[in-house]
């Protein structure tokens, strides 16, 4: 390989990479559709001799990374998006030219020491005592299943397995049912607990499951509470739901992919009181805390639990065993050989800082209500779930069409506004109406782009037609004021938690 080569095209694929981040908002969010992509490179194949090299940057660069979502974008707006920050990725960069086995502290005395110093600095934030540990693991479905894996070897004895009962709430993300249905538990040894009128888990309705389970001779060992639902951003009620745990030997979990990373702020720590006496967290630092995928922890309060669970120690690692009190991160988790995920994230928070990262999140929350502000300028808009953590929930009801219409008109607005390139936005599905759901997490997300991209969504096609075919007010009875589902927005004191200094957070 012709090193100089190599390294003139890495130095233009930084450059023209720079110049796609300094002009992202020029781009569009999701590639046209109607690509053949995935022929074109099927019909390629696997070459049995090599390519050029600059060939293949080219390829890349022009035919395959084009063809793909860019959720860093400031107006991707779906899902939970990933705001990355070019620190992140020069870490990340730097990180994998040395490319440090993680699993032995052995062999990363300097990586396994940063890690080891974010853990402890996350563990501090969310309140946990000096017993605490964890490590990176790839994402919010790996820490789940890894922190759930401790909760069942703790709480669980193998014998009593068969009649084990955990329970979530029905806006628990997917990944929690996959993680049990991992662990060896079936779907009827799951309790979905209903949400209240703010999307947070129904603490009253937990309370009565769990006795009731007692009552049946079945054994309640686990509880996942979620501090900033996927669907609206909601925060379950952490320090009642600990309480409970407590007071009945439940292990507590608390899924925080998404929203543990305001407990950065003053204002986030307020609003996730109860979150220091839970047994475990899950917390994804590819989302809020800007990194590149897959960078997530699990944290728990006794580092001890992921050392029964996971640890082993086979005749060919005993020289990088290390000794007796220390700990590798191979025994803490199901990965052996593993990736030092965490050098990016300490990259990162080295050069923008805590407070850097807390002002980005409040700018995406005040996005959210300035959405808010704007829908509700015309009546025809419904909010169903206020802001909340960025989150936004709301649509367009046309008076004269049934629900199953105004169903459809929603996903084609959304559908049609993502397909137009200017911005990506999805629907769910709450409390038994297809909503549009803004995620504004992007610290460089603009009122503006929030304005647009609800104008976009007026005048989408889907829209237009279904106002043409609408009856004349005078013939119509159905024509009614529109009332919102919701009141007034989430607030963090309307959530029962300490009120934040951003309305409707």
């Amino acid at each position: 390989m012709d090193h100089k080569q190599l390294a003139a095209l890495m130095k233009d694929f930084i450059d023209r990479t720079m110049d796609l981040y300094e002009h992202m908002d020029t781009h569009r969010v999701c590639p046209a559709a109607g690509s053949q992509i995935g022929e074109r490179i099927k019909k390629q194949g696997i070459p049995r001799t090599g390519r050029p090299l600059a060939q293949v940057c080219r390829q890349m660069e022009e035919e395959i990374l084009p063809a793909a979502s860019l959720g860093q974008h400031p107006r991707s707006f779906a899902c939970i998006p990933g705001p990355i920050s070019l620190l992140s990725w020069m870490g990340e960069m730097m990180t994998g030219a040395w490319n440090p086995h993680g699993g032995s502290a052995a062999n990363i005395p300097g990586p396994g020491a940063v890690e080891q110093e974010l853990i402890r600095w996350m563990c501090g934030l969310a309140g946990y005592p000096e017993s605490a540990g964890g490590l990176f693991v790839s994402g919010g479905s790996m820490a789940n299943l890894t922190a759930l894996t401790a909760a069942r070897d703790a709480c669980l004895p193998f014998e009593k397995r068969d009649k084990g009962v955990a329970y979530v709430s029905d806006q628990t993300h997917s990944s929690v049912s996959r993680a049990f249905h991992i662990l060896g538990f079936q779907q009827e040894q799951i309790r979905r607990i209903p949400s209240d009128s703010s999307f947070a888990m129904d603490v009253k309705e937990l309370e009565r499951a769990v006795r009731r389970d007692l009552f049946l001779g079945l054994a309640p060992f686990a509880v996942v509470a979620t501090a900033g639902t996927t669907n609206t951003g909601s925060i379950d009620p952490l320090a009642e739901i600990a309480r409970l745990c407590k007071g009945s030997g439940l292990w507590m979990h608390v899924d925080g992919a998404f929203g543990a990373s305001i407990l950065l702020s003053g204002w986030g720590r307020g609003m996730l009181k109860g979150i220091e006496q839970s047994d475990s967290l899950s917390w994804d630092a590819h989302k809020w805390l800007r990194q590149t995928y897959g960078c997530s922890a699990v944290l728990v309060r006794q580092q001890s639990r992921l050392v029964r669970s996971f640890s082993s120690h086979p005749e060919y690692l005993e020289d990088l065993a290390g000794a007796p009190e220390e700990t590798n991160f191979w025994d803490l988790g199901p990965e052996l050989t593993r990736p030092c995920r965490g050098l990016k994230l300490w990259f990162t928070l080295q050069v923008l800082g805590q407070e850097q990262m807390a002002q980005d999140m409040e700018h995406s929350c005040r996005m959210a209500q300035a959405a808010a502000q704007e829908l509700e300028k015309d009546p025809h808009w419904e909010i169903i779930s206020g802001p909340s953590l960025g989150i936004l929930n709301f649509r367009y009801v046309l008076p004269g069409l049934s629900p199953d219409e105004l169903d459809r008109l929603n996903q084609q607005m959304a559908a049609q506004v993502t397909a137009g390139g200017f911005a990506q936005i999805l629907t769910t599905r709450l409390k038994g109406v297809q909503a549009i759901r803004l995620c504004t997490l992007h610290p460089d997300t603009s009122p503006e782009d929030i304005r647009t991209t609800i104008r976009l969504l007026k005048e989408s096609p889907a829209l237009q037609k279904a106002q043409s075919r609408r009856p004349h007010p005078a013939r119509n009875k159905s024509c009614a004021p529109v009332m919102s589902l919701q009141a007034r927005p989430i607030s963090a004191a309307s959530m029962g938690r300490s009120s934040s200094p951003i309305h409707g957070l």
